[in-house]
């Protein structure tokens, strides 16, 4: 591995016009990305990447030009850029995204990430976040690294030997740490309801935030449990160290708990560090249906913004603003429904807005991203309740959603669900 001096010296290699992949979450690489913001000899280098933390370099108004950010999965700092054309988005499947890789769909130039120390065989991992890097590290012929003291060591498919560095730039400094979100009572109560959805056995695939969170620790009663994940946060500790989850009824993996990226707090990256429990690959093979499927009594735990009454998900966008991403949403809520015993999930409060708006819609804003398929939901949980579309008519499906919807528009969502099918409901 070659050694440098500096952040600059090591991003020099960068010329105009590369194709350059970005770790991202926990792994964003800092200071190389903040270095990379600063070369004023570059023209149209395109940075692809799922949701970064911890700068905006990448995205900020002063680089267009010279560098514009291609994200595959939206963070709130990309969200601005994106809405003023600066920045550009693909729609795409989690698991996809390695393929764009490694068959060239994607040619990469070069690959900028961020890295553990190596070991006494010159082996460095790709730490918090194997998702999308595993492919590019392999698909670049050119890898840039921040070789950073405090970034946990993975077990999995995470080693980089040495070798393979182009050029690294050591560092000391902590990953960016996220704080849990709130756990209010809208979130309290969805937490119950898909709790009493989970049954002892089960292999969850969970997000991150509160519902997640409040879903996670109200699962203490339940038996070995196992995790079969793209990501997992902070929730996931209690449940491990409690032996709710113990992998063993697993068919994939059985034993381990797999996931592709990791994101919360100092105390997760000190949980993850040498665990030899914990199995990091890249998304084509965590969000992978053919896998999914094969484990048994697979809940998967997936959000929304909107859903319209005949059960399209909304996920990665308001409208026309591209908000999030595909992620693996469709990837688990289908490898959960080919499961035998499986429970493919949407959570989502009643409400945005403060109780203004109503989630639960007769249709989807003009340029609303269709997610999950009216064909492809089954469960769908708001506060109100846990109702299963699978199997039902329109007619049942409009009643369903309806039963779930905040009270204050339930009146208002028949008289629309009439107008629209020509149903007469109750």
């Amino acid at each position: 591995m070659a050694k440098v001096g500096s952040a600059q010296e090591a991003v020099a290699a960068i010329r105009s016009g590369m194709n350059v992949f970005v770790h991202g979450s926990a792994a964003t690489p800092i200071p190389l990305l903040e270095a990379l913001a600063q070369r004023q000899d570059l023209r149209d280098v395109r940075v692809f990447h799922l949701h970064t933390e911890g700068t905006d370099a990448h995205l900020r108004k002063e680089v267009a030009g010279r560098i514009t950010s291609v994200s595959f999965f939206t963070g709130a700092a990309a969200r601005p850029a994106i809405e003023d054309g600066r920045a550009e988005f693909i729609p795409v499947f989690l698991s996809d995204i390695p393929g764009l890789f490694t068959r060239g769909i994607i040619k990469l130039d070069a690959a900028i990430v961020q890295l553990s120390p190596a070991d006494r065989h010159g082996v460095h991992t790709l730490g918090t976040s194997t998702d999308a890097a595993r492919a590019a590290v392999d698909s670049a012929p050119l890898v840039i690294a921040e070789v950073n003291a405090r970034m946990p060591r993975t077990h999995g498919n995470t080693g980089v030997p040495g070798r393979k560095v182009n050029f690294a730039f050591e560092t000391d400094r902590p990953l960016p740490a996220g704080k849990p979100a709130a756990i209010g009572p809208v979130e309290a109560r969805i937490g119950e309801l898909i709790a009493d959805l989970v049954e002892d056995g089960a292999t969850l695939q969970m997000g991150i935030g509160a519902i997640p969170d409040a879903v996670l620790a109200r699962l203490g009663n339940k038996h070995d449990l196992g995790v079969h994940t793209e990501m997992f946060s902070d929730g996931l500790i209690d449940l491990v160290e409690g032996g709710v989850i113990t992998n063993s009824r697993k068919s994939v993996h059985p034993g381990r708990t797999v996931t592709s990226f990791v994101s919360g707090t100092q105390r997760l990256f000190d949980f993850v560090h040498d665990n030899s429990l914990i199995e990091f690959h890249g998304c084509d093979r965590t969000n992978d249906t053919a896998l999914i499927r094969k484990n048994r009594g697979v809940t998967a735990i997936n959000s929304a913004l909107a859903v319209d009454l005949s059960g399209q998900i909304c996920a990665d966008s308001i409208g026309h603003r591209i908000y999030s991403g595909i992620g693996g949403q469709m990837d688990f809520i289908r490898g959960a429904a080919l499961s035998q015993g499986g429970k493919p999930i949407i959570a989502l409060p009643s409400t945005a807005k403060d109780g203004a708006v109503s989630r639960i819609s007769p249709e989807l804003a003009p340029g609303s991203g269709v997610v999950t398929t009216r064909g492809h939901v089954q469960w769908v949980v708001t506060e109100f309740g846990a109702v299963n579309l699978h199997g039902r008519t329109l007619r049942q499906r409009g009643e369903a959603l309806i039963s779930i919807a905040h009270p204050d528009f339930r009146s208002e969502l028949r008289q629309k669900l009439n107008a629209m099918r020509h149903f007469t409901l109750a």
